[in-house]
């Protein structure tokens, strides 16, 4: 079947959800962090009555209303190329995937929807209190849209509370609550929004440290830096702590994205973690070629990481392709051929119940159900190909990490200074907190690359490979989309930068 695929309309494919996700993905963050800011601030204004906070809320909230906007639009045309680009997927997997969607348009984004307009013009419409309890529940809905996108996506990741209907020849759901309680989906969900509410605080301390530089609204810089530097430092744990426990995640139900992040291509006990390296491009499943031209490696960790105990065996790539017998670890090629069974059962299932043979059928069903779950493997053609790009991988995860690791230093630094009230006087430190937010976007956007790119060629981990997700679609008609969205994406882009831009040297309202 895959031998018939046009690959190169699935490459184009591939490269426009990547696209609009990756676009899409630079307006989200700042929404779900910026919000809770937003409420933070206005918190603080209610307190204490000082209308200081009311402005810096004002201004803040206009900035994080531009973003609003261009972040629906971006995600609406994203959740429509299921249905134009991917419509297999949508049919075997729609009656599950669709579960979540539908539930993030009732209960998240009608809400975030119906309190943004109080929150943006209800200012001397409603009382203070009703004004702000609009803005939490906006801040509230919008990480709820989130909650609902990512337990759809963890499922992705990790397909469970479901079963396969033969007569149907799609996926359907059994049990919403083993869906939405995920270890994959608790765990993306905690860990990506408390990323997003890091990038949010860059992005406060990228505007006031740029304000400090130009001697502008100083009051209003120092004050939303001493809220977001403490968001951020609280946000800081948590990505920390969420990383870790999605690694181990990752260890237990996506073996070969762990191996993949640490450049693992035989399996070890004691395994060293990679702190540094430099991937050897070249290396391929089941040569004998050095896996980095340079590395520098933290004894033991990655077992410790992904087993939580020293001395456990962590699987490499080519155990995962080829198989290890003492282990126990079944290999790609053997998972293969009990997908091509399960393959050739369904259609002769199929056939037994078309031609009115229930005894065949029944018989031809129960050996499908001992093979089912590596029907996925039966539309691949190789052991290798269940191999990720390992650089991209690897790069984008120790970026993102190395990146995490110094944003804590960064809004430690912050308050250190704040608390000296010398930070006015720390002209290199505030060129360095302008560029933070760039930082910020690198590493989130390195995250997303290690999350999707990590468990190809999975759409549906195992389970539906992406090259059988597609729709039917000519090359031309989808690099014609494609091309179409990268004009379209980059204008908003450009836009909204302008915008955002002349609001911030605007500044804030009545200064």
């Amino acid at each position: 079947m895959l031998e018939q695929l046009d690959v190169s309309q699935l490459s184009w494919a591939r490269g426009q959800f990547a696209l609009t996700a990756m676009y899409h993905w630079i307006f989200v963050p700042l929404t779900l962090g910026l919000s809770f800011l937003l409420a933070f601030f206005e918190t603080l204004y209610v307190k204490t009555g000082n209308e200081q906070w009311k402005r810096i809320t004002k201004f803040w909230m206009t900035l994080f209303g531009i973003n609003f906007a261009i972040g629906v639009a971006t995600g609406i045309i994203m959740e429509f190329e299921f249905g134009t680009n991917w419509s297999n997927y949508s049919w075997m997997v729609g009656d599950i995937f669709g579960a979540p969607l539908a539930a993030e348009g009732i209960f998240a984004f009608f809400l975030e929807t119906t309190f943004f307009a109080v929150m943006f013009f209800g200012w001397n419409r409603v009382s203070k209190g009703f004004h702000l309890l609009s803005t939490w529940l906006v801040a509230i809905g919008s990480n709820l849209s989130a909650l609902w996108i990512l337990v759809a996506n963890g499922w992705m990741q990790h397909p469970v509370g479901m079963q396969f209907n033969p007569d149907r020849a799609r996926f359907e759901m059994e049990s919403f609550w083993q869906v939405l309680l995920s270890p994959v989906a608790v765990s993306h969900f905690v860990h990506t929004t408390s990323s997003a509410f890091l990038l949010s605080a860059l992005f406060v301390v990228t505007v006031s440290c740029w304000y400090l530089l130009k001697g502008r609204h100083v009051a209003l810089a120092k004050k939303s830096l001493a809220v977001a530097a403490t968001f951020g430092l609280i946000s800081s744990a948590f990505v920390a702590f969420t990383g870790d426990e999605s690694a181990y995640t990752a260890a237990r139900v996506q073996p070969m994205k762990l191996a993949a992040m640490e450049g693992l291509w035989d399996g070890e006990v004691n395994a060293d973690l990679v702190a540094v390296g430099i991937v050897n491009p070249g290396k391929k499943p089941g040569d004998d070629m050095d896996a980095f031209q340079f590395e520098i490696k933290l004894p033991y960790l990655l077992s410790l990481l992904a087993n939580r105990e020293l001395g456990s065996f962590v699987p490499g790539i080519n155990d995962l392709v080829y198989g290890n017998a003492e282990q126990g670890i079944d290999g790609a090629g053997d998972r293969i051929a009990r997908g091509k069974q399960a393959i050739s059962l369904l259609a002769t299932y199929k056939q037994a119940r078309d031609e009115g043979d229930a005894v065949t059928a029944e018989a031809v069903l129960q050996q499908f159900n001992q093979v089912r779950d590596d029907i996925g493997y039966g539309y691949l053609s190789r052991p290798e190909d269940i191999v990720p790009p390992v650089p991209l991988v690897f790069y984008s995860f120790h970026v993102m990490v190395a990146l995490g690791t110094l944003f804590p230093l960064l809004f430690g630094a912050i308050l250190f200074f704040l608390y000296k009230d010398n930070l006015s006087q720390q002209k290199w430190f505030l060129r360095l907190g302008v560029l933070s937010v760039f930082f910020g976007y690198l590493a989130s956007q390195a995250g997303w690359i290690v999350a999707e790119v990590g468990r190809q060629p999975w759409a549906i981990q195992s389970l539906l490979p992406v090259g059988v997700a597609r729709s039917n679609l000519t090359t031309t008609t989808v690099q014609m989309t494609f091309f179409m969205f990268l004009i379209i994406f980059t204008t908003l882009l450009i836009a909204e930068v302008r915008i955002m831009t002349r609001q911030i040297q605007n500044g804030p309202e009545g200064e």
